[in-house]
This record gives C-alpha cells, structure tokens and sequence, in this order.
C-alpha cells in the first residue's frame, strides 16, 4: 500500500485535516490578515507590494491556494508553490519610513508574524466556532504547521509548536505592534471591501457582507480590538453565537459547491487528492471533508 506521506502533505489523521476542511477558514483568513496588519513592516510589505485594495477576494483565494497545497497536494505539488511563493518574496522590499531603511519582504521576523498571526486564526476561529479539538490536538496543529513554514522558508524549529509558545510569541512581539494608517485603512477595507470588476455585478448585495466582514473583526483578540477601536464592543457570547452558526451554515454546504469559492487551480488540486486517496482505500465519495470520519480511512491505513 502507498506511502500516505507520498500521497498528500498532511494526512485525513492530522489535527491540520481537521482544522483546513473546517469551513470557519473563511472567517479565520480575513481575521488572520487583520491580524497581520498591526506589524507596521510586514502592512507596510503588503501595502508596497500588491494590489490589496484593488482585489482582496484574490489575495484571500491565493492564500487558501497555498494553504491547500501544502496541506492536501502532493510533496511535489507543496515543494513546487513554496519554490515559487520564496521566489518572489525573494526579489521584493519594503521601505520603511520610520526609519529610512529597505527591507527584505522575507526576512524570518516578517515572515514569522505572518505565519503566527494566519495559522492562530485558524486555529482559534474553529475552536471558538465549535470545533472540538483537545489541548493535545491544538498543540499538534501548530506543530505540524511548522512544515507549512518551512515552505515559505522559515526554520521549524524558530516557529511556535504549541499553544504555549505560541502565545509567548504574541506576548513577545505585542510592544511593536501598532495601528498604522495602512492597517486602520486595511481593516476598514476588510469590513467594506470594493469589489473587483468581475464581481461587480453583486455590488446589491454587497451590504450583507458587512456582518461577515464585522464577525472576522470582532474574533480578533480582545488586545487586537482595542488598539483598533474600529467598532464598538459587543458581548463575547454574541460574537461566539454568530461563529457558531456562520460555521454550522458553511460546514452544511457540500463540498462540490462551496469548492466554487476557490480558483480553478484550486479546485483541480484538490479532485487529484481525492483521487490519490481514493485509489488507495479511503471512501472519499463525501469528499475529502468526509475523511475527517475515521470510519471512511482505509482498514488498513496507508503505512
């Protein structure tokens, strides 16, 4: 029988199968970028080196395009993304004003805060949300997160493994953050985001995206918030309330129609796993969000 670690990055066993298929990812991307915001050199990267404004739904899908990858491709298809994702990080900069100085967009501190304040989104939306992962299992998540770090070119062992490190890192890197006018500006964006041509014609709909944009906003930890200031507070039982049922309203949806939020590439990525797996013993005919289902693996787990 196959090798599962030939198959897919993460194997349907991890901690990270659970939290990546659980569909709270979507208010944990938007929360995690918020997040990464309030490090004024790594806003000032995004700001200085991307189109942001002009298409956030295609950063946000190119960052679940990655994550995907390294999650649910194969080593080839994760090592191939890594390449190309360090690449080009390699060859921007950032000018910080405050000091006068360029940076490197992938120096390890920068790309180290990216990485802590993405992977802790999620971990946190889908606990908070509902999903029931133990301590052991949390602190295993972002263990294995340190594979995905490695993709974009960061040791393992200078990232968080654990819910303990990981909050000593955040307490550690708290006095030099702050709310820059790129990151007040990003966060109202986020909220009230302008939409791209192509999905120009939802523009009536557009003012039921403010209660999602608000969710991701006040997920935000409580420290985050209040250096924002950006809304005024509401009960952590209203806010825990409404993750509940935005996550129960998404996980219902099957899997066919909510892999139409992703681009082409994506969807394409993620019916060759179901194939790999399926060849190998796995029931993959409720998806790959079935396999979090131990009675759908194989009798005999790939070794």
């Amino acid at each position: 029988m196959a090798n599962i670690e030939d198959l897919v990055v993460q194997p349907p066993q991890s901690a990270t199968w659970q939290v990546h298929l659980d569909r709270s990812m979507w208010v944990g991307g938007v929360r995690g970028l918020m997040l990464q915001a309030l490090h004024p050199l790594a806003m000032r990267g995004v700001w200085q080196n991307s189109n942001f404004q002009e298409d956030p739904f295609g950063r946000l899908r190119r960052t679940a395009d990655f994550v995907g990858r390294v999650t649910f491709g194969s080593p080839e298809q994760a090592d191939e993304i890594g390449r190309r994702v360090r690449g080009i990080h390699k060859a921007l900069r950032v000018h910080d004003p405050d000091t006068g100085r360029t940076h490197r967009v992938d120096e390890p501190e920068l790309l180290l805060w990216v990485h802590c304040a993405e992977v802790s989104s999620y971990l946190e939306v889908a606990r908070r949300g509902g999903l029931g992962l133990t301590e052991r299992q949390a602190d295993r998540y972002l263990h294995e997160q340190r594979k995905s770090a490695a993709y974009v070119g960061l040791h393992p062992e200078d990232v968080p493994g654990s819910c303990a490190e990981m909050d000593a890192y955040f307490k550690q890197a708290r006095p030099g953050l702050r709310v820059t006018e790129e990151a007040a500006s990003t966060v109202r964006f986020l909220m009230w985001p302008r939409l791209p041509p192509e999905l120009r014609h939802l523009s009536a709909g557009k003012p039921a995206y403010f209660p999602f944009g608000a969710l991701c906003y006040y997920t935000l930890p409580d420290w985050a918030r209040r250096m924002y200031g950006a809304l005024p507070e509401v009960p952590r039982a209203t806010v825990t309330a409404a993750l509940r049922a935005f996550r129960l309203g998404m996980n219902s949806l099957p899997e066919p129609v909510h892999d139409h939020a992703f681009m082409p590439a994506t969807r394409e990525m993620l019916r060759a796993a179901r194939e790999r797996l399926g060849a190998v013993g796995y029931d993959v005919s409720r998806g790959l969000k079935g396999l979090t289902d131990p009675r759908r693996w194989p009798r005999e787990p790939a070794a």
